[in-house]
């Protein structure tokens, strides 16, 4: 069974390890850096980018760029925002394992909410997108995927074993996402 990962630290990590359990892999909340070494792939939640770099601090942050450079990784919102090369509003680091700009709460604040649906090139038709204080990817490098997009901006990519998500689908009774990330992961474990 494949262990994934889900970094613990704030965001509705819960969600994501029920979605992780509904579709047959383990979930692990990981807390610290050291269970790293433990899962075969790691989702980065949503919450506050800038938080998350706290908590993790300098070692921690290099642990967790370390392995995103080697496993499957999946970042929702906030996640998304740790995995790019660049981002604004404000400036901050990232991981810089995606080839991506992304804009911090690019499409309003929390009252500017929203559950959209729209194409993706996942197979099952419309996928519903659930907004909360999102992020905007800005500009794609190019060996970035775009799997699904929102007014012509890409909101869920993949780049190699990494992907990374605009909007929680955590959130969605839609399982493909999560699904794609382990069919990820499973490829990677081959």
């Amino acid at each position: 069974m494949m262990k994934i990962g889900i970094l613990a630290l704030q965001g509705d990590f819960e969600a994501h390890a029920n979605r992780i359990a509904e579709l047959g892999a383990e979930p692990v909340f990981v807390r610290k850096t050291e269970q790293l070494d433990e899962i075969d792939g790691l989702v980065i939640p949503g919450g506050e980018s800038s938080v998350f770099l706290n908590l993790l601090g300098d070692t921690g942050f290099e642990k967790l760029s370390a392995f995103v450079r080697t496993k499957p990784t999946f970042g929702t919102c906030a996640g998304c925002i740790l995995l790019a090369t660049e981002v604004e509003n404000p400036k901050q680091k990232g991981i810089g394992a995606l080839d991506i700009t992304v804009r911090r709460n690019a499409y309003g604040r929390q009252i500017h909410s929203a559950i959209l649906e729209g194409p993706t090139t996942l197979k099952g038709g419309l996928l519903e997108q659930v907004y909360i204080r999102a992020p905007r990817i800005e500009r794609v490098g190019p060996g970035i995927e775009v799997l699904a997009e929102r007014d012509g901006h890409p909101v869920l990519i993949r780049q190699g074993n990494l992907l990374a998500a605009t909007f929680h689908p955590e959130l969605s009774a839609d399982t493909r996402v999560h699904a794609e990330f382990l069919r990820l992961v499973a490829e990677c474990k081959k």
